[in-house]
């Protein structure tokens, strides 16, 4: 795909002003494209034999004697998270669901499909379901993928017209804003279904420190045990929906044959540029041993603990639910908002949260108020503008930082320098390090993860997904990541003597820590747009 269409970012707003106009200028020539209707979709469903697979036998060896519970480790290093997904699909005999909002058509985008292709030529059912938004000029590689027996490929949400270049599906589609602008941003990744991916990461090189300019931290987990059905039965409520198109139905054929779509994949997925990774170190952050060690010694080595998994409905992302209409989260109790917000106006006694958009709003600040007015400390840990890869979102975020802090939330933000200068979260070099994951601790037992972000796009627009895992141990890991970040990669927000807000740098040793009193690690032109976009911005797009 080309640089101009790439992303680094999974929120569909940041150059939607720009696009807008576009539209509008080419809405003469364009006007209006329409979906193809009476589409067939073979439905199908997860395939329920995982347990006597070898990942489904190995899950129930290491699974506990007793109440069925379902198993997990955190995947937060990224090399150790994409290795997971890559030897899951080795080792998959029976199926491989994948939903993702970006695949991108760069090494690790082609290098997980080129796995994809190998499981499917086992004999392996893989079904892959993108979001349409970020797919622009990549129809050539997954229709070639999907010509692979054993493979479909459907996307969420399309736009019919102008598919090759981002600006054009926008200018094709502008007179249908309100759909195309509404995204599936789910994560989710099920071999066998016995053993599952889930987490903030898309598949694309910044997710997986492979991006020259700018890379994520993150948070996924692995997921395996009592909890994977439930997770296969969201996949399938979105694989079998109306909002889903195969993407034969998109893509107009060009007269090749199978075979001949099968070699231009293999031309667009080989090559020396293409991504070769080495397996991971010997352990990650949290003492874990790449998963292949573990799975080659038949010795699953899991947290087991009771868990909960929700995600949108798919309607959600047109418009039709409470939620998207503005209306209470709890009309919508399967929602991800709606849990989200029952388990956090239900702490006891402390509150961790990361989130790398913040926009919290009526009902997040409601939340909040909640929480801080029944004594329970509360800590959020997002970008700083200058690590955000969303300047229009910081906008948003910024007409709330001195609330939060006047109800004493502990605000942190993170520092790119300061992560280029650590070593914990991987070797980033001189590119930028950028906060990505979407996680909760909650009274140190109960774990949020999933890709939610905690603003208006993911609340009222976007579906998601998440679960919660009910486990201390699991909960006192998560609070160390989130400790470390804060340690060694972020600055506190406070207010300074005159109310202004202050970033205060924490200093090693004896000496004294740095205050600043403007945005960290930003030049005047930074700052200075934001000054002119910010009445332009309304909140309820960001």
């Amino acid at each position: 795909m080309p640089n101009s269409c790439r992303r680094t970012s999974d929120k569909p707003h940041v150059r939607w002003l720009a696009w807008l106009l576009l539209g509008l200028a080419a809405l003469c020539l364009a006007g209006c494209a329409g979906l193809p209707a009476e589409v067939p979709r073979k439905p199908s469903a997860a395939i329920a034999d995982g347990t006597e697979t070898t990942l489904g036998r190995l899950v129930k060896a290491a699974a506990p004697p007793g109440e069925p519970l379902s198993g997990f480790r955190l995947l937060p290093m990224p090399q150790f998270s994409l290795h997971a997904r890559i030897e899951l699909a080795r080792r998959a005999q029976r199926s491989i669901d994948v939903q993702y909002y970006l695949v991108q058509n760069d090494e690790t985008g082609r290098y997980l499909l080129r796995a994809l292709r190998d499981a499917a030529d086992r004999g392996v059912r893989v079904r892959l379901l993108v979001d349409d938004l970020y797919t622009a000029g990549a129809d050539p590689l997954f229709t070639s993928f999907a010509s692979h027996p054993n493979v479909e490929v459907r996307l969420f949400n399309p736009f019919p017209a102008g598919r090759d270049r981002f600006g054009t599906r926008w200018a094709w589609s502008i007179l249908d804003f309100d759909r195309v602008h509404r995204r599936m941003h789910n994560k989710l990744y099920v071999v066998d279904n016995t053993i599952a991916v889930m987490g903030g990461r898309n598949m694309a090189n910044e997710y997986f420190l492979r991006d020259g300019g700018s890379n994520f931290i993150d948070i996924d987990t692995l997921v395996a045990g009592e909890v994977v059905p439930r997770l296969s039965s969201l996949f399938d409520m979105y694989w079998n929906s109306q909002y889903v198109y195969p993407i034969e139905s998109l893509v107009p054929p060009t007269g090749e044959t199978p075979r001949q779509l099968r070699d231009r994949f293999d031309r667009l997925t080989t090559g020396p540029e293409q991504l070769h990774p080495e397996e991971p170190g010997s352990t990650d952050l949290l003492g874990n041993n790449p998963l292949a060690k573990d799975l080659d010694a038949g010795a699953l080595k899991l947290v087991w603990a009771r868990a909960e998994a929700y995600a949108d409905p798919p309607a959600k992302a047109l418009g039709a639910t409470d939620e998207a209409r503005g209306l209470p989260a709890d009309e919508s109790k399967d929602s991800v908002l709606y849990n989200v917000q029952r388990y956090l106006r239900g702490a006891e006694n402390e509150i961790m949260q990361t989130t790398p958009y913040l926009i919290p709003g009526r009902g997040g600040m409601e939340t909040i108020r909640i929480v801080r007015g029944n004594g329970v400390s509360y800590t959020i840990v997002t970008n700083s503008l200058a690590a955000t890869d969303e300047s229009l979102v910081h906008i948003g975020y910024r007409r709330y930082r001195s609330q939060m802090l006047r109800l004493g939330v502990e605000l942190y933000e993170l520092s790119p320098k300061r992560v280029e200068q650590t070593k914990r979260f991987g070797m980033y070099g001189s590119a930028s390090g950028r906060l990505h994951g979407k996680s909760a601790v909650i009274d140190r037992k109960i774990v949020f993860i999933g890709s939610m972000n905690f603003d208006p796009r993911s609340m009222l627009h976007n579906t998601e997904i998440g679960i919660f895992i009910f486990s201390p141990q699991i909960a006192q890991q998560l609070t160390s990541l989130i400790g470390f970040i804060r340690l060694d990669g972020a600055y506190q927000l406070q207010l300074g003597p005159t109310g202004a807000i202050e970033w205060v740098s924490p200093a090693s040793g004896d000496a004294a820590d740095t205050i600043l009193h403007r945005e960290p690690e930003t030049d005047f032109w930074s700052r200075w747009k934001l000054e002119l976009l910010a009445p332009l911005v309304p909140e309820s797009l960001l």
